[in-house]
């Protein structure tokens, strides 16, 4: 989809005419948060905390042009409500036309760097609620990576509670994406799987800042998705995380957190765009029936 000729024309927009990308952002159609209660949101935040790979292709989301061309193939599906994105990729798809009546969700914590010894110290580097308010955007999303052993957590943690109300002061909803993590015997910031542990989790993130009014959760198809979201009435959305190696397991993982009363659709990047077989819209259109089975749009 995206062309020499388009690519080419967003570039000389990039370089010559800074100035359009926030203003189409801003005054691009818009479109209310909920038309029937459910949500496909792509995720695209990855690049802007320096997580580049899928699998075994270590740099494959460096290149903008194909992550570009992925979430115009993406947001051409009428299933799909929006993107979630850095500033960077939410005005090149904005200069591109392609969030004209889709909603864009601002990413807010990036300084945790994949890698990097202050990972969980994940600090506001990207979008802050002002910037999302007068920007033009439908919300935001802050990652609380959770570590009872890095001390990096605190910060964090109080960061992403500014954040929560900081949008709610603007009416604007925030996905709190809360995860538990624990740092191996290197050192390295590590997910853990473990179910206990992801509950309290997001009992934590339930109860960041002064109200929860504008909190939707961003959370895993774990084993008992149930049980996880039985501890909050909060909306809740299911993410992609890091590609399996079978599909098929994946796609029936989201099914099976779809049954789950409060979660209302899902939030998937790069399982979707770098799907195995290269076949993004298929990818899409498969993901987009399990938030909608009716084949309703949005």
């Amino acid at each position: 989809m995206l062309d020499d000729d388009r690519w080419g024309e967003l570039l000389e927009e990039r370089a010559m005419r800074p100035e359009r990308a926030p203003e189409r952002l801003l005054r691009r159609p818009r479109r209310p948060l909920l038309t029937d209660g459910r949500l496909f949101v792509v995720a695209a935040d990855h690049t802007a905390r320096g997580m580049l790979g899928v699998g075994s292709e270590q740099f494959v989301m460096a290149d903008r042009r194909r992550l570009l061309d992925g979430l115009l193939v993406a947001l051409s599906n009428p299933g799909v409500d929006g993107v979630l994105g850095s500033a960077d990729v939410l005005e090149e798809l904005a200069l591109l036309g392609a969030l004209d009546g889709k909603l864009a969700f601002g990413t807010m914590n990036r300084g945790g760097l994949a890698g990097a010894q202050w990972e969980l110290d994940d600090r506001m580097t990207a979008y802050d609620a002002d910037g999302i308010a007068h920007g033009g955007l439908d919300g935001g999303k802050v990652l609380l990576r959770i570590a009872d052993d890095d001390a990096g957590t605190a910060a964090t943690l109080e960061a992403c509670a500014r954040a929560v109300s900081a949008l709610a002061r603007h009416h604007l909803p925030i996905m709190v994406e809360p995860l538990p993590y624990h740092l191996d015997d290197a050192g390295r910031a590590t997910l853990l799987d473990d179910d206990d542990r992801l509950l309290r989790a997001v009992a934590v993130a339930a109860g960041l800042g002064h109200t929860s009014a504008s909190t939707w959760l961003k959370v895993p198809a774990g084993r008992d998705v149930a049980r996880m979201l039985a501890t909050t009435t909060l909306p809740a959305l299911i993410l992609g995380g890091a590609p399996g190696p079978d599909p098929e397991a994946t796609f029936e993982s989201w099914a099976r957190a779809m049954q789950v009363p409060n979660v209302r659709g899902l939030v998937v990047g790069r399982a979707l765009l770098y799907p195995p077989d290269g076949d993004v819209a298929g990818a899409i259109s498969r993901a987009a029936s399990l938030v909608r089975p009716n084949g309703s749009r949005p």
